[in-house]
């Protein structure tokens, strides 16, 4: 597209302001794209793309995903723009092109890797045209933002561009029947021992046929509507899988994946089927690159979920684990709760799921929770459980009605004083779980943690 002068004159203008931006020690992460789509709104259609974009979409996971490609492409000696540091916005990725860009306006390097948030699609696709887009998951998501999956799903159908090549999870049967026209490949699980023939979860956001509304039929359940299933009134089917895991190692912590005729075996990082699947997102994307699995498993084994999402450390045989669980979003939420319940010995667990946190305005409404499976805390296995902020007693509430046994409870208005409250005696793990935006409080909390036991 041929350039105008309103262009040059906000690039321009941004680049300066990336300047100022590191003089006076400001990131510039969104200011600058978002000051050159004001004073040109066209402007990601004008300025120039990398040759080859690989684009990470979805309710939860993109984070872990990107930073595993990113790690694997860069020790792999490719050379890419990414808004690792920044926002998965317009503004973010307009601010990451004017960081890569020439001052004509073309793009220094031919590879980007991008996190786009899925209500973005509408302001990012028409103009920036992924040449790969991984689909991890659509979960209903924060009720402020994107609840419904339907919503979420009919938008990426819509926006995305048509040569896109679509990497999507098998396992979820809305991911894997969004944009229908465009070329696919699908990773998968294949059913594992904890399987189920039914959902125990609250929630399961696809119930019926997408196609005649009859009642599905799944083959196994893994947890809330992922698994696999198929219509009995139509050919409406979980799809076949590319890239599938057809054996799981928890005990070795490997993976064996089948492509086609080939299998091949990959360590794990952890144990979290989350991350297993973020893992099987990240090798599928790289073996379409045309990455072998020599270039892929030695780093990916060496791989650490950033201590924002997940952080493991023993003091004096306890193991204090903190783990990201999103307030406001049911799913997540619900999967670190599975994730504690299941863990080997005695546990305490720090709930810090204080919506309020997420932002200045915060919300009033706590449905929610309502979605959240707190029924996974009532295991036997949990022997405290300690939760604290502005909604404590609507957490209270929340677990009474999960009939878990209140005398194992502790709720609090203040936060840092719950761990005055912690019993450490019989306790092998203590769990903080924590809101994407309570970094500061879950950091006090843990070390408070640790001199407590360090004390005792």
């Amino acid at each position: 597209m041929k350039r105008n002068i309103r262009f040059y004159f906000a690039f321009y203008l941004a680049k300066i302001s990336i300047v100022v931006l590191k003089i006076i020690k400001r990131d510039a992460t969104q200011f600058p794209g978002k000051l050159a789509i004001t004073l040109c709104p066209n402007f990601l259609e004008q300025i120039g793309k990398p040759k080859t974009i690989i684009a990470v979409t979805g309710t939860n996971g993109k984070t872990t995903v990107c930073n595993m490609i990113e790690d694997c492409l860069r020790q792999n000696g490719y050379d890419f723009i990414d808004n690792q540091l920044g926002s998965n916005t317009n503004s973010g990725i307009a601010s990451t092109f004017i960081k890569g860009a020439k001052l004509s306006g073309n793009q220094k390097k031919e590879l980007a890797v991008f996190e786009i948030d899925e209500r973005s699609s509408i302001r990012v696709y028409p103009y920036v045209k992924p040449t790969y887009l991984i689909c991890t998951n659509l979960f209903r998501d924060s009720l402020m933002r994107n609840a419904h999956t339907e919503f979420i799903s009919n938008m990426l159908t819509t926006n995305i561009p048509k040569e896109t090549k679509l990497i999507l999870n098998g396992d979820d049967l809305i991911v894997s029947n969004i944009a229908p026209k465009n070329d696919r490949i699908y990773f998968g699980i294949n059913r594992l021992e904890t399987d189920t023939d039914t959902c125990e979860n609250i929630t399961r956001d696809i119930i019926v046929c997408p196609k005649c509304d009859s009642k599905l039929e799944y083959d196994f359940v893994r947890y809330n509507h992922i698994g696999r299933a198929h219509c009995s009134k139509c050919d409406f089917a979980s799809p076949s899988i590319d890239y599938e895991v057809t054996k799981l190692d928890l005990d070795n912590k490997t993976m064996t994946i089948q492509h086609q005729d080939q299998e091949e075996i990959y360590d794990l990082i952890n144990n979290n089927i989350i991350n297993i699947y973020n893992m099987l997102a990240t090798i599928t994307l790289l073996k379409e690159l045309g990455l072998s699995k020599e270039q892929i498993n030695p780093i990916l084994k060496k791989q650490k979920i950033v201590d924002t999402r997940y952080s493991k450390e023993n003091i004096k045989n306890i193991e204090v684990i903190t783990q990201l669980a999103k307030g406001m979003n049911p799913i997540a939420c619900s999967r670190a709760f599975d994730y504690v319940r299941k863990e080997s010995g005695n546990k305490a667990v720090f709930v810090l799921l204080d919506d309020l946190h997420e932002a200045v305005n915060g919300s009033e409404n706590i449905a929610w929770h309502y979605d959240t499976d707190y029924e996974f805390l009532k295991d036997d296995s949990i022997k405290q459980i300690l939760t604290a902020g502005a909604r404590y007693l609507d957490t209270k509430v929340r677990l009474q009605m999960a009939d878990v046994d209140m005398k194992k409870v502790v709720c609090k208005r203040e936060e840092t004083s719950l761990v005055e409250e912690l019993k450490l005696e019989g306790i092998d793990k203590i769990f903080i779980l924590h809101d994407l935006y309570a970094m500061d409080l879950k950091n006090e909390i843990k070390e408070s943690v640790k001199r407590k036991i360090e004390e005792e």
